[in-house]
């Protein structure tokens, strides 16, 4: 492996997903095309841990003074609609979960269902505005997208809920290789939000 191609990499897919929104996956792409690594030799590619090292470098260094507090405002709308959305087990996902997110970021969360159309019928009967789209998320059976607006953030937050069987929630919930949790449940948000650390 190319280390230092592969920290070209992370380091560029870094300032996408601050700077544009972008998830992982989608940042390592741009990225190696930026740096003109058109291939997209797997080999080069950088892992999610090193991208989200990246991240944080990006964040102390151009966003110190106002992440912390948007961060605390996204996990507080994903507790509203985790609140809402119990029936489903939902787990939090994404830069929200995990620390590093901006108002760029969009909220990602995990429902876990044993009818796959039972989540959208419940947007539905709620009259909720949602987006329908197939599964374009890991694993997901599809992904259901709102639009909130945010008066602490004066923007428009996306909310991705990709919806799962319920049979994989025990798998979702391995730790990345240091230990730390890729999603979390409406507890466990909890406790990050009345934690002074952002990381999960």
């Amino acid at each position: 492996m190319s280390s230092q191609a592969s920290a070209e990499i992370a380091a560029q897919a870094a300032r996408l997903v601050v700077e544009e929104g972008l998830d992982y996956a989608a940042a390592k792409r741009k990225a190696a095309r930026d740096l003109g690594r058109r291939q997209g030799r797997s080999a080069e590619m950088p892992s999610n841990e090193a991208v989200e090292d990246e991240v944080w470098d990006y964040l102390r260094l151009f966003c110190a003074d106002t992440q912390a507090q948007e961060l605390q405002h996204l996990r507080f709308l994903a507790a509203k609609w985790m609140e809402r959305l119990a029936d489903f087990r939902p787990h939090l996902g994404g830069a929200v979960w995990r620390g590093t997110a901006t108002k760029l970021s969009p909220i990602l969360i995990d429902l876990y269902v044993d009818d796959p159309k039972a989540a959208e019928i419940a947007f539905l009967n709620a009259g909720v505005e949602v987006d329908s789209h197939g599964g374009e998320a890991d694993d997901g059976l599809g992904v259901l997208t709102v639009a909130e607006f945010s008066r602490a953030l004066n923007d428009t937050v996306t909310l991705h809920f990709i919806v799962h069987d319920h049979d994989e929630l025990r798998g979702a919930l391995k730790p990345d290789s240091r230990g730390r949790s890729w999603r979390g449940d409406l507890p466990a948000l909890r406790r990050l939000m009345n934690s002074p650390d952002t990381a999960s």
